[in-house]
């Protein structure tokens, strides 16, 4: 068993925008040769094994929380600026203690039950025709990511949350910002973060009093009751409000945008999904597999963890490459390749085990219904002629779809 160390015979610049822009060849090189990687710039561990991430994903010394590794290294004044912030993420289903992420884990299971999610069809449905319908309007060319991908699942969570769709835009602004959490090194930053964080639990705070008034059956009376029943806080409902609002719509519109850009860059499988509508499901599996839709999501130690012969020590942190994992080829046959009719696929990248993405069934089903209708009334969609997509790099290794023109 080694012990950890600050050497490594690889050195790479994690947090560079060339990184980001292209982490695959990272990944590949360092799960051949150091596939647990102490990274000095980091000040953590970096998997990219299959196996080793999804003994990670359910191992409870490991616990997840960005705040709780990162807030540590901050100069003194930062970190009593950012005490909110860091009290607010201590709270999120997933970033608790592993005992508070199962009692979350356990409530919300009361709602996103196989039933509910598919009564959920027939309105993500109606809002993607809706969509459709404003996109083809305008004729010319759109941003898929702004106009379709983004709007279709925040318009769900919102009204899963009673929300009024007419601030939706507010709440993507604030979602961008919350975004940064996960990636950002620079205290400015994260004071940005940690003002929309206030924010959107202020507003939720609102909401959540209109639902007292008038109740209805969706998320909040979930939380209203585990509250009466002394399970849950005030604020711990209205810091998850928060995370819901970011996270439910967040991987999904990641899904749907780089789905899309995947099925351009590879025509013949694009014309595969048009003349076969049942290969639907599947592909969106291969989309989430290859498309480093989640690329890497951090834990922290809190007891001394041996992971594929490594030793680590308590409180480093730990980053595991999702997007690496995805394409282990001790897991995947011919990993690279972008394959719509392969099956099944064990990627990970709604997590593993108890830390499991409970809106997994969710994002798989807005997602299907998307490409279902997008294909059936615009089987022609293609890339706007002489444009690009725009990429904003989020070191480490990930980066993000901001914009791809289309022609419906």
């Amino acid at each position: 068993m080694s012990q950890a160390t600050s050497h490594s015979s690889l050195v790479f610049d994690l947090l560079s925008p060339a990184s980001a822009q292209d982490a695959q060849p990272i990944f590949h090189r360092l799960r051949a040769q150091e596939p647990i990687h102490w990274s000095p710039q980091l000040q953590g561990w970096v998997l990219t094994r299959h196996a080793d991430i999804s003994n990670a994903l359910r191992d409870p010394r490991l616990v997840a929380g960005p705040m709780t590794g990162q807030f540590e290294r901050l100069p003194e004044a930062a970190r009593t600026q950012l005490l909110p912030l860091r009290d607010a993420v201590n709270m999120w289903m997933g970033h608790t203690t592993h005992e508070g992420h199962l009692r979350f884990q356990s409530l919300l299971k009361r709602y996103f039950t196989p039933r509910t999610v598919e009564n959920l069809r027939p309105r993500i449905q109606a809002i993607t025709d809706t969509l459709l319908d404003a996109a083809a309007a305008k004729g010319g060319s759109i941003d898929l990511v702004q106009e379709l991908a983004i709007p279709l699942p925040s318009s769900v969570i919102a009204e899963m949350l009673g929300v009024p769709l007419t601030d939706e835009y507010m709440l993507q602004r604030w979602s961008r910002d919350l975004t940064a959490i996960f990636s950002a090194f620079d205290v400015q930053q994260l004071l940005r973060s940690q003002q929309s964080v206030m924010e959107m639990m202020n507003y939720m705070r609102d909401v959540l009093a209109q639902h007292r008034r008038a109740p209805g059956e969706n998320i909040l009376e979930v939380f209203v009751r585990a509250q009466a029943e002394g399970l849950v806080s005030e604020e711990e409902i209205l810091s998850n409000c928060a995370l819901l609002l970011f996270a439910g719509h967040e991987t999904t519109a990641r899904l749907i945008s780089k789905g899309m850009l995947l099925l351009f860059q590879h025509p013949e499988q694009f014309a595969k999904l048009r003349e076969d509508a049942s290969l639907i499901p599947q592909a969106v599996e291969e989309m989430l597999r290859y498309g480093d839709v989640v690329g890497i999501i951090t834990r922290l130690t809190v007891a001394p963890v041996e992971l594929g012969g490594q030793a680590m020590e308590p409180f480093q942190m730990v980053y595991l490459a999702l997007a690496a994992a995805n394409r282990d080829p001790e897991v995947f046959a011919d990993p690279d390749r972008f394959d719509i009719n392969r099956k099944p696929s064990k990627h990970v990248a709604f997590g593993f085990g108890s830390f499991y993405c409970l809106g997994a069934a969710l994002a798989r089903l807005e997602a299907q219904v998307f490409f279902e209708t997008l294909l059936r009334r615009f089987p022609h969609v293609r890339p706007t002629k002489d444009t690009q997509p725009t990429w904003e790099s989020r070191p480490p290794l990930n980066r993000e779809l901001r914009a791809l023109p289309v022609e419906l």
